[in-house]
C-alpha cells in the first residue's frame, strides 16, 4: 500500500514532531546517522553548488550546507516545522518549503546537484513513485544520498507506524523498508547508477546500524 499524504493524522504526527525536536539552540550540524559524530558527513555528496533535502525536519543540515556557501533548499510536510526552521535558520540563507513531497518534485521543475534524505521523505515515501521523481530533478551525474534505520529482518515493504506508542490520539504514518540489495534494484530501475547501499554499523557492537546509500544520476 503507497504512503497516503493526505491523511490528517499524519500531518499531525509531523506537527507534533516538530514540537519536540525543535529546540530554539540548535546549532547547524551535518550527520548521516542517528549517533553524533558518527560516520561520514556531506563529502557523500561531492563538491554541490545548489542541494535539496527531502523531508528536512529541523533544518540543522541544511544550514550547515547553507553556512559553507552551498544554495540549500527543504522540503517538509509539516507546517509547523517549516515556520519553526525559516525563523530559525533565517540568517543562513537556507530556504524552507511546505509540501507533500510527490506533489512538490512533481510540480518544481528545477535541477540540483545533489537530492537527499536524512530519516526522512525516503523513509516514508513509496520509492516506486519517489525515486523517478528524484532522477527528474537532478543535474547528469547529481548525487542523490539517504540514510534512515535498516529494516528489520523479514519486514520489507510499507510498514505502518504509529507516533508516541499504541495510548492517545492515533497519529500514523506509513515507512518504507527494504534490504540493501532491493534498494540498489529500485534505483537502478529509476535510472540511477553507481548505487552504494550499505547498513553502517553502530559505534557500540549489538546496537541499531544506519542503511546509507548514495547513486548518480
Amino acid at each position: 500500500m503507497p504512503a497516503r499524504h493526505d491523511i490528517a493524522a499524519e500531518t499531525e504526527l509531523w506537527d507534533t514532531y516538530a514540537s519536540s525536536a525543535f529546540k530554539d539552540d540548535m546549532e547547524p550540524v551535518f550527520c548521516w546517522t542517528q549517533y553524533a559524530g558518527h560516520g561520514p558527513g556531506p563529502e557523500l555528496l561531492g563538491d554541490p553548488a545548489t542541494v535539496l533535502e527531502i523531508g528536512c525536519g529541523t533544518g540543522r543540515a541544511l544550514a550547515f550546507l547553507a553556512g559553507r556557501g552551498v544554495k540549500a533548499t527543504g522540503i517538509d510536510l509539516s507546517p509547523v516545522m517549516v515556520k519553526k526552521v525559516t525563523a530559525r535558520w533565517a540568517g543562513t540563507g537556507a530556504n524552507f518549503v511546505w509540501g507533500e513531497v510527490l506533489e512538490r518534485l512533481a510540480a518544481d521543475e528545477t535541477t540540483y546537484d545533489a537530492v537527499y534524505s536524512i530519516f526522512g521523505a525516503v523513509w516514508f515515501t513509496d520509492p516506486v513513485r519517489l525515486l523517478p521523481l528524484v532522477a527528474e530533478r537532478l543535474r547528469p551525474g547529481g548525487v542523490f544520498a539517504f540514510s534512515h534505520p535498516p529494516a528489520i529482518p523479514g519486514a520489507y515493504g510499507p510498514q505502518g507506524m504509529y507516533k508516541g506508542g499504541f495510548a492517545g490520539r492515533a497519529m500514523y504514518t506509513y515507512r518504507y523498508s527494504y534490504t540493501p540489495r532491493r534498494w540498489t534494484g529500485l534505483l537502478e530501475r529509476a535510472g540511477f547508477r553507481d548505487v552504494d547501499a550499505q547498513v553502517l554499523d553502530a559505534p557500540e557492537t549489538g546496537h541499531i546500524g544506519t542503511l546509507l546509500v548514495t547513486a548518480r544520476r
